[in-house]
């Protein structure tokens, strides 16, 4: 049970990496397409699409080692993503709550990315850290 509650802290790196670099990645096969669909530069999709892809993979790739690099890693990691995110609320999806599609929001509303930044935000105010503390209070109180 231990092992369990030392990495679940994995369950949410691999949520958050997965949709970061999958993203990302789609964002590099049309890098173009994408600056045409924004009122964004050509330059700002590439750095959006780097902040996604590397920020992704810092968040997962920092929860590896218990040491101050991969703190460090986790931490930036999320924090490349906020101002994307905050980006995308305010260029696409704001005006709409709900993260279904509708008529006026064919990308849907705000509330997918909005959950996201409050995870993130969490990672950069904790690191590593954070999950540390859950699992000592975790191994003390069993």
């Amino acid at each position: 049970m231990k092992f369990l509650t030392t990495n679940a802290h994995f369950l949410l790196r691999i949520a958050l990496a997965s949709v970061f670099v999958y993203h990302g990645m789609l964002k590099f096969m049309n890098l173009e397409g994408f600056a045409q669909m924004l009122p964004i530069s050509y330059f700002a999709v590439v750095l959006v699409a780097l902040a996604e892809t590397g920020g992704g993979l810092l968040v997962l790739l920092g929860g590896f080692r218990d040491d101050a690099v991969s703190d460090l890693a986790t931490r930036i990691g999320a924090a490349l993503n906020i101002p994307v995110m905050l980006g995308a609320i305010v260029l696409v999806h704001w005006g709409r709550w709900n993260f279904l599609p509708s008529e006026t929001h064919p990308m849907g509303g705000i509330q997918f990315q909005t959950v996201l930044i409050l995870i993130m935000l969490y990672l950069v105010i904790t690191g590593n850290r954070g999950f540390a503390q859950i699992d000592s209070n975790r191994i003390r109180s069993a």
